[in-house]
């Protein structure tokens, strides 16, 4: 297994990771939504939006998943954030990265991996919005779309933060 590096800016995304004020908050209907449908839309067992703090994946919104977080070292989504584009690795058992992962071999047997990285209006990523399967696969072009779509839209609702209830 390969660790995803730690890049030069990561203090920088973490500042901007931090002033979000988002790690550690409760769920949200708006991000579970996103899941729930991303989840559904590509026949997914596991949907998650998650957030990248120095040590672990931080998961703000899942589904399919019992676990809130797992250290950034075995994380898929740590290799996705330093993309520039769609992370996708079709078979994870046939790349040396992650073959021997933890989440590979045990629970919850990641073997297609798609991660959509969350580029921030501060020009850092913070985490991705991605896909799961237990089975090797592709995306389509159309796939490829709505993800960045679904991706884009997440970003919007991430810099915006939610407004308190009506009176």
């Amino acid at each position: 297994m390969l660790a995803a590096p730690i890049p030069d800016y990561d203090q920088e995304r973490l500042a901007a990771l931090r002033e979000m004020l988002i790690l550690d908050t409760p769920p949200e209907e708006r991000f579970d939504k996103v899941v729930q449908f991303a989840a559904q839309e590509f026949d997914v067992p596991i949907a998650l939006i998650s957030l990248i703090d120095e040590n672990r994946q931080w998961l703000k919104a899942r589904v399919g998943l019992d676990v809130c977080e797992t250290a950034r070292d075995v994380s898929f989504c740590g290799h996705a954030i330093l993309q520039g584009d769609i992370f996708i690795i079709p078979d994870s058992r046939a790349d040396e990265r992650f073959a021997d992962n933890p989440l590979v071999v045990d629970e919850p047997h990641v073997i297609f991996y798609a991660g959509a990285p969350l580029r921030m209006s501060s020009g850092y990523t913070i985490g991705t919005l991605c896909l799961i399967d237990h089975e090797p696969r592709q995306l389509d072009a159309t796939e490829l779309a709505i993800l960045t779509t679904l991706r884009d839209l997440l970003v919007e609702e991430l810099s915006n933060p939610a407004e308190a209830p009506h009176a």
